[in-house]
């Protein structure tokens, strides 16, 4: 049995706030507590689980939302409509990118908005922030 450390806790909340709209940097944080020694694999783990919920959480909001809630916030009837017509194009293949800074947040919020598929999008939204980490942790160990 391991001895859960307080690291872990911060990198989870850091990874799942990272995954809102709030300006947080994880990447940062996941390389210092691999700077510190942790378990890359734990590490990897519970990074892509606090991200993974940050970003399910922006598709909740997004299905909550509605669309003259849009407007009233500044949005133009002619950029949901450019929204719309991607989220049908591409449907749940978004949130392959919903790790990405800015857009990423966005992307997550328009899956639940327009009602893509609930359950895929929640799978593609868990590979695409596991494939992120996996890579920053491979290219930690790789300079380290």
């Amino acid at each position: 049995m391991f001895e859960f450390e307080y690291g872990f806790i911060g990198l989870f909340i850091t990874c799942f706030l990272a995954a809102t709209v709030l300006p947080v940097a994880s990447e940062l944080f996941l390389g210092t507590i691999l700077a510190m020694g942790y378990d890359p694999i734990l590490s990897l783990i519970i990074a892509t689980t606090g991200n993974t919920l940050g970003g399910w959480l922006n598709y909740g909001i997004g299905y909550l939302g509605k669309p003259e809630w849009l407007v009233k916030v500044g949005a133009t009837k002619e950029k949901i409509e450019q929204w719309k017509q991607k989220v049908n194009q591409y449907g749940v293949w978004l949130a392959l990118l919903s790790w990405l800074p800015f857009v990423g947040d966005v992307i997550g919020i328009a899956l639940g908005f327009f009602r893509a598929n609930l359950f895929l999008s929640f799978v593609f939204i868990a590979i695409g922030k596991f494939i992120r980490y996996a890579v920053i942790i491979l290219v930690f160990l790789y300079f380290k």
